[in-house]
């Protein structure tokens, strides 16, 4: 990270327990460059033994991602990245209306049977992300399944999930996968009105649909990175925990920061 990202990204990272009087050994490395290191991995896509010796030792590095994975912790401190964000675009902190969209990518030898799938539909077997975005394409929710489970499932509890944690949520995009039943689910039990939005038939080639093209662009932030083209993850609550590391990129840019490799 630059000087000036790490200057905004500081103040959002969770407090250490130590420093919360919860006591526990300080911490043996700082977060800037264990943050550098995820970010390494995630958008060089090298293994984990792989890490160069300029940053911490790999299986530092991993214990730092295993407990932000076990304490949802990478999903506050985007969290708090976005609000900051949204702020700063003279937004409301807490996104009003969303969009979801989903994504196949095939897996790795790695990959166990258990966390895979086959997707008959693309013809892809691995995994799939099931992404919730606000209208700027920032990360509101994530969940990643086999690839062999319905859109429609999927959706049904990843909507559970998000009006939890953001509750002014009313209208939320989707494609003309989800059904009407699903539609009707969601008024009756969770309060959200799902819109679908379809690609007319008369159109041919490459159409930019209207809401739908954040979380698109989303999935194409997303597969720019080489650990997340491919699954090598053997856990799914890994794979989730993955997705937010490349978001804090596009994220940071949206706070004026200047990229870290044109820096």
């Amino acid at each position: 990270m630059t000087d000036a990202e790490w200057v905004a990204v500081r103040p959002l990272l969770p407090v250490p327990g130590l420093l919360r009087g919860r006591g526990g050994q300080p911490e043996a490395y700082c977060h800037r460059a264990v943050l550098d290191a995820v970010r390494y991995l995630v958008d060089n896509g090298i293994k984990w033994r792989a890490m160069p010796a300029d940053f911490p030792p790999w299986d530092r590095v991993y214990a730092f991602l295993r407990r932000w994975r076990d304490h949802r912790l990478a999903r506050e401190f985007h969290d708090r990245l976005r609000a900051a964000v949204r702020t700063r675009a003279s937004r409301d902190s807490e996104p009003t209306a969303a969009v979801i969209d989903f994504q196949s990518v095939k897996a790795d030898a790695v990959v166990g049977a258990d966390s895979r799938g086959f997707d008959g539909g693309k013809l892809i077997n691995g995994l799939k992300r099931h992404l919730v975005v606000d209208t700027v394409g920032l990360l509101l929710g994530v969940t990643v399944t086999a690839a062999d489970v319905g859109d429609r499932t999927a959706a049904k509890a990843l909507l559970q999930q998000v009006p939890e944690a953001h509750h002014r949520l009313a209208p939320v995009w989707a494609d003309g996968g989800c059904t009407c039943s699903l539609v009707e689910h969601c008024l009756a039990v969770l309060a959200l009105v799902l819109a679908i939005v379809k690609r007319s038939d008369d159109r041919r080639g490459f159409v930019v649909l209207p809401k739908r093209w954040t979380v698109q662009r989303t999935n194409a932030w997303l597969m720019r990175t080489r650990r997340l083209a491919r699954d090598y993850e053997r856990r799914t609550t890994s794979a989730e925990t993955i997705v937010y590391k490349p978001m804090s990129l596009p994220t940071t840019r949206r706070l004026g920061l200047p990229h870290p490799q044109r820096a």
